[in-house]
């Protein structure tokens, strides 16, 4: 990543907390969003276009201290404990991860004095969950699933989001044939021939078929799995689970299916030109959040303040390979629960018995 892109990230750090108030990081800015002049924010947004140089885009934000709408107070309190256990996302290889995770843990050590830092590998979520709701684990990295299954069960919030080429999320879209002009709505889907990632997949299936039934276009008669598999075979023609997102548009450009779900860059990453030209998109559904980084509801205000401002200096230059090689995330950006993950947790929660898949589905003992 270039200089420049990471002074970005850590920058928007700041100005997010500043338009948008985000708590989890009052030790940086205590914000007055309405006294932002428009020149401030049109300066922001040509900084980010390469618009403007970084010496205008600071001398605004220098701006915004000087006159109090961003206050930076002098003091920040230390944590009130004396060791913090971090969970990581399951991973098939969890050897693979333990060198990149000591690295992490001697990193936040360095930065929180005296606090001891212990990283978990569990086999599942549910260990983390459970580990979180009884204080056996202070925090962790979720995929979006997992998180918004561990907010409900047990209150923990969302304080970071992974940044990923840039975003802190991607679109799921709705993909059909060129050739194909009676599709022009993810309404339209239904009654045809759909392919979908998988079960669990967060664009490929989550998205499309949460947003059909929240918005009342299907109806899932019960309150589990088969209830939900019953409404996908009366909703369609046919659907089938493709198990990726290359897999799923080549169902679609062998006129095996009438429409994809996936993510809106899936083509590209995936298929040759040739075949990219074949498709179109029908519509974009709205976005699907990135990994986050989750603390327990029992932390204490200080101690998630001192962690969060250590996390945050992942993205600087001198300590970002530490956060590429766990993740491949190129900076965290400070959050909230709402904020983040949102909506996408009520399509979670209206596809009746898919979050024990979600939490099946990162269960590598099996």
């Amino acid at each position: 990543m270039k200089t420049r892109t990471l002074f970005g990230i850590i920058v928007l750090s700041l100005v997010s907390a500043t338009l948008f108030g985000i708590p989890t990081i009052i030790q940086f800015v205590d914000a007055q969003s309405n006294s932002i002049p428009s020149w401030i924010k049109n300066t922001a947004m040509w900084w980010s276009e390469d618009q403007v140089s970084d010496n205008d885009f600071i001398n605004a934000m220098e701006f915004l201290i000087v006159e109090g709408v961003i206050q930076v107070p002098g003091v920040v309190n230390p944590p009130d404990v004396d060791s913090i256990t971090i969970g990581l996302i399951p991973v098939e290889k969890a050897d693979e991860l333990t060198s990149k995770a000591e690295d992490f843990e001697q990193f936040l050590e360095s930065k929180l004095n005296g606090v001891n830092i212990e990283i978990v590998i569990p086999t599942n979520y549910e260990t983390i969950i459970e580990g979180m709701r009884f204080g056996h684990i202070d925090a962790a990295f979720m995929d979006t699933g997992p998180a918004w299954i561990t907010h409900s069960r047990t209150g923990a919030e969302a304080v970071l989001a992974e940044v990923v080429e840039g975003k802190v999320h991607y679109q799921a879209t709705v993909w059909a044939r060129v050739d194909n002009d009676s599709i022009h709505s993810l309404e339209d889907t239904l009654g045809n021939r759909v392919a979908f990632t998988s079960i669990t997949g967060s664009s490929g299936f989550v998205r499309p078929m949460g947003s059909l039934v929240t918005s009342g276009h299907v109806t899932i008669q019960g309150d589990d799995i088969i209830a939900l598999k019953k409404a996908l075979n009366d909703s369609f023609a046919a659907h089938s689970f493709a198990g990726s997102y290359k897999a799923a548009l080549k169902l679609l450009l062998n006129d095996n299916v009438d429409v994809a779900f996936g993510s809106d860059i899936a083509p590209q990453k995936y298929l040759e030109l040739a075949d990219q030209a074949k498709l179109r998109v029908v519509t974009t559904i709205g976005p699907v959040p990135s990994h986050v980084f989750m603390v327990s509801s029992d932390m204490s205000d200080s101690t998630k303040i001192a962690l969060v401002d250590a996390m945050i200096q992942l993205n600087y230059e001198e300590n970002n390979e530490i956060l590429r090689n766990l993740y491949g995330a190129e900076a965290l950006l400070p959050t909230t629960t709402e904020m983040h993950i949102g909506d996408f947790g009520t399509y979670i929660e209206a596809l009746t018995g898919l979050d024990q898949l979600i939490l099946d589905k990162f269960n590598t003992s099996k």
